[in-house]
């Protein structure tokens, strides 16, 4: 099999290759500009020796000391996690690895708001700068130093990422083909360990995916070897099971990969318990474990992760916030709906709806949803005149919910002269 490390290929590519059926030039630009300047080589390099003399990615002395940072960045202590990260960084003050988990850290403070909160851009882009000026450095003083390009890959790829949410399309373009190259550089270091095939895994399942639900795409994948979903998945449980620096990103994609991609929610559902147990202040990683919960059937762990999600964004905990907040009160307005408890009921959809105001998300299912179920309660209660405002909110807001918009249409043109 053709073999290629592309670490973080999703992470610009996705998000730069995903948005290309729209017309906006300045992105196609982008896009144009990549493809241009990309050399994927995908023979395979099995070198007879790698000197990974220096390399802290593969010191167990430094992977046994950062287990209880990794730990605290992803239960969302990021004092403790960033404490730890700096104390790496003073006795190794010209490596990238300290800056690129410091960056990582900020990465992990966007995450719960869907990327949207700019709040941590400058903080995080600075860290990835630093990352890449030290990675240079240490290609400059060995050239075959796959560690500094598992690092320069990894922190343009964020970069990229990051720059693409924000539009910034001409710096996105620049950082994915220095990703690009690095990634190149770097696979020839495949096979040490299985932080390296992290990149290979999720190159097999995204070459695929993408072709399958872009067709305008396809023509970009040719510049690519080609794909295998099946392989992806299998090395992405492999990495999961075994990385530890990408073990525990590899079980947010495989997570995400199982429940939104392959609407398999019963293999997404035990990875998504582990997440929210062994990190049980992350709010990401509840909200989704309260999601699965809600969409198998399980109400009675969604309404125990609900209340917790609610607890903690009242508390002010790190990482709770509006977004989290909107799923949990739509799930407990549902689950007291269902128990005939409608004044808490309306209360709880009434919160789901503040929630989704606050991050100008007032069109998403939930929100959407909680109009409807309030309207259905207000017809319930032979309140007609407070049934039509929620039902014209539904209309209002239902663009892409057309069963919520028709149910909405019909019981306004019925009830118009009330």
């Amino acid at each position: 099999m053709k073999k290629t490390f592309l670490l973080f290929f999703p992470l610009f590519f996705l998000a730069i290759v995903s948005r290309a059926q729209t017309t906006d030039p300045k992105q196609q630009a982008a896009i144009d500009s990549v493809i241009r300047h990309m050399v994927i080589d995908s023979v395979d390099v099995t070198p007879e020796v790698i000197d990974t003399d220096g390399w802290l990615l593969l010191d167990e002395s430094i992977k046994n000391e950062l287990s209880g940072a990794v730990d605290n960045l992803y239960n969302f202590k990021y004092a403790r996690a960033e404490r730890q990260f700096r104390s790496l960084r003073r006795r190794y003050p010209e490596h990238p690895m300290p800056y690129f988990l410091m960056g990582l850290s900020q990465w992990w403070k966007i995450v719960p708001t869907n990327i949207l909160s700019k709040q941590y851009d400058n903080a995080f882009f600075a860290y990835m700068d630093t990352t890449i000026t030290y990675g240079e450095k240490l290609l400059v003083k060995k050239k075959n130093n796959y560690e500094a390009a598992f690092f320069l890959a990894a922190a343009h790829g964020f970069a990229a990422r990051l720059h693409s949410e924000r539009k910034n399309w001409r710096k996105a373009t620049v950082h994915s083909r220095h990703a690009l190259n690095f990634m190149n550089k770097a696979k020839e270091a495949n096979g040490l360990s299985p932080e390296f095939m992290f990149g290979e895994a999720l190159y097999n399942y995204y070459a695929v995916w993408i072709g399958q639900n872009y067709p305008l795409l396809r023509p970009v994948l040719l510049f690519f070897p080609d794909g295998n979903k099946q392989l992806g998945l299998t090395q992405l449980k492999q990495v999961a099971d075994n990385g530890f620096y990408t073990g525990l990103e590899a079980k947010f994609f495989l997570m995400k990969i199982l429940a939104n991609e392959e609407n398999n929610q019963m293999g997404a559902y035990p990875i998504s318990r582990f997440l929210a147990t062994k990190y049980p202040d992350n709010a990401y990683f509840q909200r989704f474990y309260a999601r699965l919960s809600f969409v198998i059937g399980n109400l009675s762990e969604t309404e125990r992760m609900s209340l917790q999600i609610l607890d903690k964004l009242n508390r002010k905990m790190p990482g709770y916030e509006s977004i989290s907040g909107r799923y949990a009160a739509y799930f407990l307005g549902y689950i007291n709906q269902n128990r005939k408890n409608i004044p808490k009921a309306k209360e709880y959809y009434q919160q789901a709806i503040t929630f989704a105001e606050q991050t100008d998300e007032t069109k998403s299912g939930y929100a959407v949803h909680a109009y409807l179920n309030l309207a259905r309660m207000s017809h319930e209660e032979n309140n007609i005149k407070q049934a039509k405002q929620y039902y014209e909110m539904v209309k209002d807001l239902a663009d892409d919910d057309k069963r919520a918009e028709k149910e909405a249409k019909q019981y306004l043109k019925k009830y118009r002269k009330v």
